[in-house]
């Protein structure tokens, strides 16, 4: 594998690990399986390009721009999952079915927006530094990634931040202490969905083109890079560890995929490869655990019988 190739896995491993991190919101904070996921980063790409190429729009208000259409979508789902009481799998469900009319609307009924011929962030970045365009994509997605990072840890040290995870470990005790708990759904799914959008909005500046099928198999991508995360950081009690280890999950991921392609793989077979890792790895954890309880009620009954 050339360092070429190595680069642009990484590069692409960063920008999409600012996904993982909503991702890891919903997931592992709130326990909420979100399907919003594919469609809120397509969305992402879609609102970018088209502020980028229609209203030759800064790249950067567009990325913001992106991020907040990204809120409104978590917003949607939220408010089907807590007002009208539907389940928060088929409220993101429906959500992510809607987004694809919605971001077709938004491209003018276009599959796909290129901006091969428009500078953006990432662009600029990388001809003002005179570096190649995955060095300058890695930049900016550092760069960005730590403040998301930095800002995540504040926001969860804070009062509300605080409760929003108390949400996620025990609804019933936060609630009977008087906390609105939908409110708290509702806030995390908007924060979830607008960083999704965002790394969207960052991918499309980086592959300078979006697409109406850009954020498929999205949320399974996210599930592997928190796994691979956690496992690398099992140890990490901090929560900004546990944070930053889901973008080096992301980034790690893309790295094997890259290897494995490869080494010859199909790309038509690489979400295959995707689901059936994340089952792997979702599913020997559960094994060694009742592995080690198995192992430990034997040694238990041989010093009984002792």
């Amino acid at each position: 594998m050339n360092f070429v190739a190595l680069q642009g896995a990484v590069a692409q491993g960063v920008l999409w690990g600012i996904m993982v991190l909503g991702v890891y919101i919903t997931y592992r904070l709130l326990n909420i399986s979100d399907l919003t996921v594919d469609g809120s980063f397509a969305l992402g790409g879609c609102v970018c390009a088209t502020l980028i190429i229609n209203f030759g729009m800064n790249p950067i208000l567009a990325l913001v721009i992106a991020a907040l259409a990204g809120m409104a979508a978590g917003a949607a789902t939220g408010i089907l999952h807590t007002v009208f009481e539907i389940p928060a799998i088929l409220a993101g469900i429906l959500t992510q079915i809607s987004l694809w009319s919605v971001n077709l609307r938004v491209m003018g009924g276009k599959s796909n927006l290129p901006l091969l011929k428009t500078e953006t962030l990432i662009s600029g970045v990388g001809d003002k530094l005179g570096i190649t365009q995955a060095q300058s994509a890695m930049i900016v997605g550092v760069i960005v990634a730590i403040l998301i990072v930095w800002g995540l840890y504040w926001f969860f040290g804070t009062e509300l931040g605080s409760a929003l995870r108390a949400t996620g470990n025990n609804e019933l005790m936060i609630r009977a202490l008087g906390v609105d708990t939908n409110r708290m759904k509702l806030i995390a799914l908007m924060l979830a969905n607008g960083l999704v959008a965002l790394s969207g909005a960052l991918v499309c500046q980086n592959q300078k083109y979006a697409d109406i099928n850009m954020g498929r198999g999205a949320i399974v991508i996210g599930l592997a890079a928190i796994v691979i995360g956690e496992v690398l950081f099992s140890k990490a009690i901090n929560f900004g560890l546990k944070l930053s280890s889901v973008v080096v999950g992301a980034v790690v991921y893309f790295l094997i995929r890259a290897i494995v392609l490869d080494f010859g793989l199909n790309t038509n077979d690489m979400n295959l490869f995707t689901a059936l890792f994340v089952a792997a790895a979702l599913s020997i954890p559960v094994f060694m655990a009742k592995y080690h309880a198995k192992h430990d009620y034997s040694e238990t009954v041989e010093e009984d019988e002792a």
